[in-house]
């Protein structure tokens, strides 16, 4: 049909792009050159598979003026940027589609944390006001590196294996080790991941699949360890067009995690009655986001929601939570500077009575939580490796046990250098 009627409606495009899968690149240029088409995703999907085309058969000043004429027919989409990122490539001298392997991150820097302890606001529940008699400020350091590697790359498929260190230093001590020092935190993750990319119609697409573990220590002591497999699927959606906004990119990710968590030093491993208070369980999650994206991802605006089920050994920390998530990050036209913020709320509603703390009426009944975690960040590239990050964060957890109501911030500048 295609040599009879060359000129039929999209029909050089999907012609192109069957070629193109079987890796005929020369034929795959002629029905692509050959496209009549009204639809501008279809005629920017085929300059943009004309560009892979041409970069393969080794053209790439040829590749690169098609991926330009394709970021020019809608300036925010999903094909956009990843011809800007194969436009950069090919200037550079890389093939299409040569991602390096190993990727690094290091970050290093101080911060101040007004509630180290997590202690409790002020109430007139006297195990709570106790406390409140731990020393709580101090100024610290902080350290933190990143590695990834892609061990296996296979068309759309690609599997890789993590590891991250994150350890903080609070330069406060107290008597006989028990000041905020006692908090130095030190947690090391590993993990294996495994993503499948492709698209569907016009809809581009990722199915993701990730088992991480992490020891926490406390104190240079083991305090928590979780096994973590995550399920994701993320769909980059058709754009839509607002009044005086233009056009809008779209994003929705779908999540389901599953969380096995054992605590050590409990207090029931010295003491029976405290039978209640064993935190060990299993969370269960699922969550939906949805991203907006406006001005080829200069602005983005983040809005999701979250329902986890956590069921403990002990009876005073099982619970339904409900969370609502919402967002926002801005490159402001200067400097290449990053504004973003974020903003959650935790609901939740735990199952069972308390044992040990008492409510602000001084009965044992349900614990109701409110969580609600404030994120402020402004991140400076200062050379193509080397960004300066500030950042400020507030939580405020609002409980009807005193014990269990506090108010903490942390103060944050930092340095990464990535590779």
């Amino acid at each position: 049909m295609f040599r009879q009627k060359p000129d039929l409606e999209n029909l050089g495009y999907y012609v192109g792009v069957v070629r193109y899968q079987r890796k005929d690149y020369s034929e795959a240029l002629k029905a692509f050159d050959a496209v009549t088409t009204s639809d501008p995703n279809i005629r920017q999907l085929s300059l943009f598979y004309k560009g892979l085309s041409l970069g393969v058969l080794g053209l790439p000043r040829e590749a690169l003026a098609q991926l330009e004429s394709a970021q020019r027919v809608q300036a925010v989409s999903p094909v956009t940027g990843t011809a800007v990122r194969i436009q950069e490539a090919l200037a550079a001298g890389v093939r299409p589609g040569e991602v390096k392997r190993l990727r690094a991150q290091v970050s290093l820097g101080g911060f101040y944390d007004d509630n180290v302890p997590v202690n409790p606001n002020p109430s007139n529940d006297p195990v709570a006001e106790n406390f409140r008699r731990r020393q709580a400020t101090s100024p610290g350091m902080l350290g933190s590196l990143l590695l990834d590697y892609s061990f296996y790359r296979e068309g759309a498929f690609e599997a890789t294996a993590t590891y991250s260190l994150f350890q903080t230093v609070n330069f406060k001590s107290g008597p006989e080790n028990a000041g905020p020092n006692k908090f130095n935190m030190q947690n090391h993750l590993g993990g294996l991941s495994a993503f499948y990319r492709g698209t569907f119609g016009n809809l581009a697409y990722q199915l993701a699949g990730q088992y991480t573990f992490d020891y926490l220590f406390l104190a240079e002591a083991g305090f928590l360890s979780r096994h973590t497999p995550t399920f994701s699927a993320t769909v980059v959606e058709p754009n839509f067009v607002l009044p005086f906004l233009g056009a809008v990119g779209n994003l929705t990710n779908v999540q389901y995690r599953y969380q096995v968590k054992e605590f050590f030093r409990e207090p029931v491993a010295n003491d029976i009655r405290f039978s209640s208070e064993q935190r060990d369980g299993l969370n269960n999650m699922v969550g939906l986001l949805h991203l907006f994206r406006f001005g080829q991802d200069q602005v983005l605006l983040r809005i999701g929601y979250q329902y986890d089920r956590e069921v403990t050994k002990g009876t005073s920390f099982s619970y339904l939570g409900h969370r609502v998530q919402t967002g926002g990050q801005v490159t402001l036209p200067w400097g290449e500077v990053t504004l973003r913020y974020d903003y959650d709320i935790h609901f939740r509603n735990y199952s069972n009575p308390q044992t040990l703390f008492v409510n602000d009426a001084g009965g044992l009944s349900n614990r109701d939580d409110i969580e609600q975690m404030h994120l402020l960040q402004i991140s400076k590239p200062l050379t193509p490796n080397l960004t300066l990050t500030a950042q400020g964060q507030r939580l405020r957890n609002d409980s009807n046990i005193p014990v269990y109501d506090y108010t903490k911030n942390v103060y944050t500048l930092l340095m990464t250098w990535t590779y």
